[in-house]
């Protein structure tokens, strides 16, 4: 196996979240350790899959079946970041409310899933991160 197909994803993973950290920091005006995970710009999830995608149709050729396999993924991955973890986190904002001041009660996530914008900016991410690893 060439290496670079387990790497480039990493690399990915590693460049999205930096760059997200240091995005939240600015926001912030501290450092943002607390907002490490779920939901933000650049997605994460998104960075991932769509650099292993873009490897392989730089390296094989979209016509490779790998790619076709690649890009099914990162289609269920991009849905679920999109759909269903949005979802999630908006649930947790009305749980979290509805629990009010219980000290008993850990609050729930909020930050879950990611828009449009984000799942972009983290496709060109991976897709970037490709290029360069190709």
């Amino acid at each position: 196996m060439d290496v670079a197909y387990a790497i480039t994803p990493f690399l990915a993973w590693l460049a999205a979240g930096t760059l997200k950290f240091i995005i939240n920091s600015c926001r912030a005006r501290r450092l943002a350790f607390g907002q490490i995970g779920y939901g933000g710009l650049p997605s994460n999830h998104s960075a991932i899959v769509s650099s292993t995608a873009a490897l392989i149709a730089f390296r094989e050729g979209m016509s490779h079946p790998a790619f076709g396999a690649a890009v099914t993924i990162a289609f269920v991955v991009i849905m679920d970041a999109n759909g269903l973890r949005r979802q999630v986190g908006k649930h947790a904002t009305v749980i979290n409310r509805l629990a009010g001041s219980d000290k008993d009660t850990e609050p729930l996530r909020e930050r879950m899933g990611h828009g449009k914008v984000e799942i972009g900016a983290g496709v060109l991410m991976g897709m970037a991160v490709a290029w360069l690893a190709h």
